[in-house]
């Protein structure tokens, strides 16, 4: 891991990897697992989500494939998505692998066994997500999953977390 105060997208003459930091997103965490040892448990940060909305409302990621989380969720075959805020953002990082977490992302917060994966206390906004089918797009691995919407908790969205360009948005605000 390196870590610099320089701008990650300074430099990069890659115009893909320009526009995808130019597009942004909300920031979630995807975790899975089952039990209550986090030894088990296995999450990843991801900023590349999309809902699509229909009789079965579905949520699009893209994942990497050689996370822990591509690994769990493909044998599980569930997950709880966890919308973040600005107080969120170390352990956003943490799950990203771009901050350190001594003994694992898992001892930065309170994470509670639920049968989709594992819960942080506190998310507003989270829903547990059952994979439909992974195909492997590009670099990633797209997970398509319907969203178990009786599980469904949409909060206040105050101190949004927003990645955009490398560096996190604080978007305040709410409904």
């Amino acid at each position: 891991m390196t870590i610099h105060s320089g701008h990650p997208f300074a430099t990069d003459d890659d115009p893909v990897r320009r526009l995808r930091a130019r597009l942004g997103g909300a920031v979630t965490l995807w975790t899975a697992g089952e039990g209550d040892n986090p030894q088990d448990w296995a999450g990843l940060t991801v900023s590349s989500v999309l809902l699509a909305h229909g009789e079965t409302p579905r949520l699009l990621a893209l994942v990497d494939p050689d996370s822990d989380l591509a690994d769990v969720v493909e044998r599980t075959g569930r997950a709880v998505v966890h919308l973040l805020s600005w107080p969120h953002r170390d352990l956003a990082d943490a799950f990203a692998g771009v901050a350190p977490a001594p003994g694992g992302p898992f001892r930065l917060g309170a994470f509670a066994a639920t049968s989709h994966g594992p819960l942080l206390a506190g998310a507003a906004s989270y829903g547990p997500v059952e994979v439909e089918s992974t195909v492997e797009v590009g670099w990633s691995l797209l997970l398509t999953c319907p969203l178990v919407v009786p599980g469904l908790v949409v909060g206040d969205d105050h101190d949004a977390l927003l990645h955009r360009r490398g560096r996190y948005r604080r978007e305040s605000g709410g409904e």
